[in-house]
């Protein structure tokens, strides 16, 4: 088999090489293969790119064409390879789920019925619905959806499928964030983290960089200063926040001098205007203070482990190697923002590179008992 060049034998060697975890070249070789096959197979051309796009998942490969794989499913759907086609769909929705496009990857959900499907994929689907529970802080959505995962991996006695499962469920047990009140910090899972987000606060997020009360929030991810000033407002409640610690924080000045007074007083007019409906803030004989306008509590709610590119620690953690221009489809920010903290991470010995060139991958071992992002992903499936 080894020395064959048909379509077939190139596909079997693709799919061993990826099982080997060679997935530049199982790539290739599936790639190859699908080339090689004629015209008139196109269910085995379409299960070529079915495969190929595992591949690049598992390589953590997003930038993949999505139209490609959507074409190879609506062949296999007329050829009536549900199977197979199913499983298309399934890593299109988890690839959405790595890129943080949640509700995209909801409405793909919501239009497949598991309750038909093979063991296999009843897994996976129970797996997709618990990342989408856990990114949105529903512990017990995401509980639900893992005992039946648990479930459907145990009929399909597929060992490596269970195992996952099993780590997904020791994610949800683990600490999800860091809750700071009154400047004392403690951890808290995510079944913890949702029962106190559902009372009566006003959290600082300083995950996905927003302030929430209630029903309403105000997102702040692409005005960091902002968000630097109400964290800083909100650590300090109830009392206020001089204007030297606030000008050290939001602009990294030893001083605060007149310029750096008036630049203040600007961002803290336009954050202000921003959380007028959460919260009022108030000029004090040394600084300024967070007055929540409904909540009875302040808090900031933090990642487990603070330290610079957290983000990025976040997503290597999951065990995989990834691809800079990966990690940069994934956090919606520059390569080459991505690639400076790849160099740093490096040079403190926190991650390490694999391969040269186009070829180079990122990785660190996973982070013990801390939940980060979940990271899908499965064995290649066989037809």
């Amino acid at each position: 088999m080894g020395l064959r060049d048909d379509a077939p034998a190139l596909a079997l060697r693709g799919i061993a090489m990826a099982q080997l975890g060679d997935f530049a070249r199982a790539r290739l070789l599936v790639k190859l293969a699908a080339r090689k096959f004629g015209a008139r197979e196109a269910v085995a051309r379409a299960r070529c790119v079915v495969a190929e796009a595992e591949i690049a998942l598992a390589a953590r490969e997003l930038a993949w064409p999505a139209k490609s794989l959507d074409n190879a499913r609506a062949t296999l759907e007329l050829h009536g390879d549900r199977a197979n086609a199913a499983h298309a769909r399934y890593l299109g929705i988890r690839r959405l789920l790595l890129l943080g496009r949640l509700d995209e990857a909801e409405a793909a959900l919501a239009q497949l019925d598991a309750s038909k499907a093979p063991p296999a994929l009843r897994a996976i689907h129970e797996l997709a619905l618990a990342g989408i529970a856990m990114r949105r802080l529903q512990a017990k959505s995401a509980q639900a959806a893992l005992e039946r995962a648990v479930q459907a991996a145990r009929a399909a006695r597929i060992p490596a499928l269970m195992a996952e499962v099993a780590g997904v469920a020791q994610l949800l047990r683990a600490p999800a964030a860091r809750l700071i009140v009154r400047g004392t910090g403690r951890l808290l899972s995510l079944e913890e983290l949702e029962k106190f987000l559902a009372s009566d606060v006003l959290v600082v997020d300083a995950c996905r960089y927003l302030v929430r009360d209630g029903g309403h929030e105000v997102r702040l991810s692409r005005r960091p200063v902002l968000f630097t000033l109400a964290r800083a407002l909100a650590e300090a409640w109830p009392g206020d926040a001089t204007r030297g610690a606030l000008v050290a924080r939001a602009f990294r000045a030893r001083a605060a001098d007149e310029s750096y007074r008036a630049r203040l007083r600007v961002e803290l007019g336009r954050l202000r205007a921003v959380l007028r409906k959460l919260a009022a803030l108030n000029a004090t004989p040394h600084g300024f203070e967070l007055v929540p306008r409904h909540a009875k509590e302040v808090v900031v709610l933090a990642q487990p482990a603070e330290e610079e590119y957290a983000e990025v620690l976040a997503l290597l953690a999951d065990g995989q190697s990834w691809s800079s221009s990966a990690l940069a489809l994934a956090l919606r920010t520059s390569q080459r923002s991505v690639q400076r903290a790849l160099d740093s991470l490096a040079a403190n010995g926190k991650v390490e590179a694999l391969g040269r060139g186009r070829a180079r991958r990122w990785t660190m071992p996973p982070m013990p008992g801390i939940a980060t992002s979940l990271l899908l992903s499965t064995s290649l499936a066989g037809d």
